[in-house]
């Protein structure tokens, strides 16, 4: 659960854009223009970055039969903390009175 607590930054989805980088290619290759390597190393990049944003995400690494033990207990804690609630909510110490 340590993993499942700790916070990442928030990931920004035009981090994760490569419509712009595709588009600015295939203009240089329109004009036939020398600055297709560039952007094709501006491609690689942003690929690499991606890849590192997703194997740094928090619970990249837990399988889905973990996650479905997390999920179970979570769904108890749940389960348990709203048959609680219940409880308390009808001890009569809670009562308003009505004015």
């Amino acid at each position: 659960m340590a993993a499942a607590e700790t916070k990442a930054s928030p990931i920004n989805l035009e981090d994760c854009s490569f419509l712009p980088v595709l588009h600015d290619i295939i203009k240089c290759m329109d004009k036939d223009s020398q600055e297709v390597h560039q952007e094709l190393n501006k491609l690689k990049t942003k690929l690499q970055d991606t890849r590192d944003m997703v194997s740094s995400m928090p619970g990249i690494d837990v399988n889905p039969e973990q996650q479905q033990q997390q999920l179970q207990s979570l769904r108890d804690q749940v389960r348990t903390k709203n048959e609680l609630l219940q409880k308390y909510k009808s001890l009569c110490m809670f009562d308003i009175p009505k004015a």
